[in-house]
């Protein structure tokens, strides 16, 4: 059985108060801090860097999923490595260097991740497959929170969850984007171990009871 982890994206946090956001994610449940890094370049929307997760890190020790959707993102592992990430996730659309990125990260001591946009065939990360801690499914285009779900990257994850039983790896499948209750558990069904979600996790009206109904997923 698949143990689901919780990752709430700081992107629909309180910008002036990240501090005790992160704090009060972990106080209410959360398995993992998400936290997307856009450059302007490689997506539509500028957003933090390396320097403010650094700040955050002393404020829990729940794991920093730093989601790099920025372009040439091999010249910034070590820099992400040294402000206290955990899992490190680039783009395969981002990099031609994906195999020495994935070793880089290793490197450090770090998780490595690799994500592929919705329109990105399944077939582009599978030679990676070994070198993968954390697989992350976009569905939606990223670049901006509170978009729709888009089905039709579930068969990713279906072939995914698949390729992970088949060959007794532990590697996570993470989907994020338009991430609620609903669309979570059909991504758990599907073979989802990880949901990246900001707006229903902070939205929500009671965070630990909907974190809570999250892992039972």
């Amino acid at each position: 059985m698949v143990m689901v982890k919780v990752a709430p994206s700081i992107l629909s946090a309180d910008f002036s108060r990240l501090g005790d956001e992160i704090k009060r994610l972990e106080r209410e449940g959360a398995d993992w801090i998400h936290i997307d890094v856009m450059d302007g370049v490689f997506v539509p929307n500028i957003t933090i860097g390396q320097s403010v997760v650094k700040s955050l890190r002393p404020f829990t020790a729940l794991p920093f999923d730093v989601h790099l959707m920025i372009t040439k993102p091999e010249r910034y592992v070590k820099e992400f490595a040294d402000a206290g990430a955990d899992y490190i996730t680039f783009h395969q659309e981002a990099c031609g260097c994906i195999p020495s990125v994935l070793d880089d990260i290793h490197s450090f001591g770090k998780k490595a991740g690799l994500s592929i946009n919705p329109e990105t065939p399944f077939n582009t990360i599978e030679p990676y497959m070994d070198k993968i801690d954390l697989l992350l499914i976009m569905t939606v285009h990223p670049g901006f929170g509170g978009q729709a779900f888009m089905s039709e990257c579930l068969p990713k994850v279906a072939e995914a969850r698949r390729l992970v039983d088949e060959n007794g790896c532990c590697m996570e499948i993470s989907v994020d984007g338009g991430i609620n209750y609903n669309t979570g558990k059909t991504a758990v069904s599907t073979g989802a171990s990880v949901l990246a979600a900001g707006s229903a996790i902070f939205k929500a009206p009671d965070m630990k009871m909907e974190i809570s109904r999250w892992h039972d997923l």
